[in-house]
């Protein structure tokens, strides 16, 4: 008996096949007589097909879209932003009467923030979390020393300062630092209607130091001295956030605030003492403070990275008035009525600003198409089968 050695023999198509010979299947016959794809043949756009066939694939049906829209998810990022800093600045300012230790209570807001993160993680309550990485360190150990001394800057200056007194500083730093993001940062410069928004929140501001209740040359020492910083932190984290990738906004807060807690550890030498003769009161004011700093690094993060700087700090600014408020009500170091409306005056203003767009990138030039040399188009099976992924 005969049987077939090639199903693409003429000489076997002129014999009569036997009815016990194997009889190759006709699918199995069109794919031996098709020709061989290669990665060649896709790039020049050859596909071999023996039928025509509909250039359109068919559609596939959508899964709904369960993730937060950009909007969505920049509105809750700066209602909580502003919520835990209206509060979280009254916290501190209580903390520091009932605990002379500005350095211990930052240092336990840092580390706690990094201990509770972690521990979330481990117990699942966190998907997402980067690991501590070299690279990633290297990147967020100026991020930490400029969070670091913002915040110290931030406790020296309610030590010696009242809420009032900080807020004069506060409200003039969108001036400044709307021109940071023109120079550094890619954001054009802003409109006359926002110029006219940041001048109205400066003169606000003046028209509130007139009325200060409690001046104190040293806590504007601090205050200055903070100004300057805050600016700085306010461009660079910004930068950060926009270079700098990570898996989630969770890792942002553990590497700030975990690299931030240790130098701080050894700046409490003088506050031993205190910290010893520490009432529970004075504990349980500092835990308080450790829940709205972990929720204030998030939301923070989280903000700043949706936002421009300038906007940032504005919107900080805005939740000022809840802190005034609250301040007015608990000590009685409290600028006059007339301050309190030159404060309201200024958050007012920040009604009309208008966050300056990014300025326009050049057109990129069109990228020529490379040729394809006759040795690529032909290809070779080696090769072809290493892109298509046959070897490793």
């Amino acid at each position: 008996r005969e049987t077939l050695c090639s199903l693409g023999c003429a000489s076997h198509e002129r014999r009569r096949t036997p009815l016990s010979a194997p009889i190759a299947h006709p699918r199995r016959k069109l794919a031996l007589l098709a020709p061989r794809l290669t990665p060649s043949n896709a790039r020049l756009g050859v596909w071999p097909t023996l039928f025509p066939t509909s250039t359109t694939r068919p559609e596939r049906t959508a899964l709904p879209d369960t993730t937060m829209s950009s909007t969505t998810k920049t509105i809750w990022a700066v209602s909580g932003y502003m919520l835990c800093s209206a509060t979280l600045l009254i916290g501190n300012k209580y903390a520091v009467t009932k605990l002379e230790a500005p350095s211990f209570i930052l240092w336990a807001q840092l580390f706690g923030t990094a201990v509770a993160v972690k521990s979330a993680h481990l117990l699942g309550l966190i998907s997402q979390l980067d690991e501590i990485e070299p690279t990633k360190v290297r990147a967020f150990m100026p991020v930490a020393l400029i969070f670091c001394a913002t915040i110290f800057t931030n406790l020296k200056s309610l030590e010696y300062a009242n809420v009032e007194t900080f807020m004069i500083f506060r409200f003039s730093t969108p001036l400044c630092i709307s021109v940071c993001d023109y120079f550094f940062l890619g954001r054009s410069l802003p409109s006359p209607r926002s110029w006219a928004s940041l001048l109205a929140l400066l003169v606000g501001a003046v028209g509130y130091g007139t009325t200060d209740s409690a001046f104190v040359v040293k806590g504007y020492e601090f205050c200055a001295l903070w100004y300057f910083i805050f600016c700085c932190d306010q461009v660079y984290l910004k930068h950060v956030t926009s270079t700098v990738k990570m898996e989630s906004n969770w890792g942002r807060v553990l590497y700030s605030n975990l690299l931030a807690s240790i130098p701080l550890f050894f700046m409490m030498g003088s506050e031993v003492e205190t910290i010893r003769n520490a009432t529970p009161e004075a504990l349980m004011v500092v835990m308080v403070t450790v829940v709205l700093g972990t929720a204030m690094s998030y939301y923070a993060w989280l903000a700043r990275s949706l936002v421009s700087a300038t906007l940032f700090t504005i919107l900080g600014n805005v939740c000022k008035v809840v802190s005034i408020g609250i301040n007015v009500s608990l000590w009685d170091k409290h600028a006059s009525p007339f301050g309190i409306a030159c404060l309201l005056f200024s958050l007012g203003a920040a009604y009309f600003y208008k966050q300056a767009p990014l300025r326009e990138k050049p057109a990129e030039l069109p990228t020529a198409i490379p040729s394809v040399t006759k040795a690529e188009s032909q290809g070779s099976p080696r090769r072809d089968a290493h892109l298509a992924g046959a070897y490793p």
